[in-house]
């Protein structure tokens, strides 16, 4: 498994802040979204995430607004803002919940959005925002999504979810074959959820009777939850080990987290 995470890293090593908000959003949000930077510091690295890199990323993160801090002595703790969890919601639904029936009716919405005189900034996080509700772009200030009570976000072409797949899938076999420590399960389970997070957040997904034949996209799903569902007792007890190390207690996980891909054992 050693080996496989060290090729993995060295083929497509993981943008620092990015993982933050992974490791934030996946593992620690359900345990209350709090953490003392050291704590942080000791979970990113076995990704090669140096100790500079941490705290520049969850600096760029608090001025942001997904976290703020808490001085204690010279010691800092970072928790998430309402902000934050907002922007982490929009995730959950798209990561963990089970791919949805086909109940799509063949109506659309239709947004119109004037953006003339937004900042540039501004503008950005507002198409972001709304590809997180899955609009998309059909001209110039006219935006679509297909109507549902739940709007699907931007999902990856076949070809993502086939490269996908095929980086998972054989490290998903092995760990079925064979016992690997908990810092292991923890360290690709990462992994895994920071890519199929940015293949499903990041591009168009549409209802099912919108989708060519043999569309790959429940199938990478079927990895993650087989994964996730095999590795999460051990991987919550790496990060148990790390958190109690560090004080500051690990509160039990949030009733949601359990629901995660249509159930896990407790």
């Amino acid at each position: 498994m050693g080996a496989w995470i060290a090729r993995d890293l060295a083929a497509a090593p993981p943008r620092a802040k990015s993982l933050v908000v992974t490791v934030w959003g996946d593992a620690l949000a359900p345990h209350g979204g709090s953490v003392w930077l050291s704590g942080l510091i000791r979970l990113l690295a076995p990704f090669g995430i140096n100790e500079r890199l941490v705290r520049t990323s969850v600096f760029r993160l608090a001025r942001e607004g997904w976290l703020a801090a808490r001085q204690d002595g010279r010691r800092s703790r970072y928790r998430l803002t309402r902000q934050g969890l907002r922007r982490f919601e929009h995730a959950y639904r798209r990561i963990y919940a089970p791919p949805s029936a086909d109940d799509w009716d063949g109506s659309w919405q239709m947004l119109v959005a004037a953006p003339a005189g937004i900042e540039k900034a501004a503008r950005s996080e507002l198409r972001r925002e709304l590809g997180w509700e899955g609009f998309g772009a059909l001209a110039p200030g006219l935006l679509v999504r297909p109507a549902r009570p739940e709007g699907k976000s931007p999902n990856a072409g076949a070809v993502e979810y086939r490269t996908f797949m095929r980086r998972f899938q054989t490290v998903v076999t092995e760990f079925a074959r064979r016992d690997a420590d908990a810092e292991q399960c923890f360290v690709v389970r990462t992994l895994l959820i920071h890519a199929f997070r940015r293949v499903t957040l990041h591009d168009p997904q549409l209802p099912p009777k919108l989708l060519p034949a043999r569309w790959p996209g429940p199938d990478a799903y079927a990895l993650c939850r087989d994964f996730y569902r095999l590795t999460h007792k051990r991987a919550e007890a790496h990060l148990a080990s790390i958190l109690h190390t560090e004080g500051g207690g690990f509160p039990p996980a949030a009733a949601y987290f359990h629901q995660r891909f249509g159930g896990l054992r407790p």
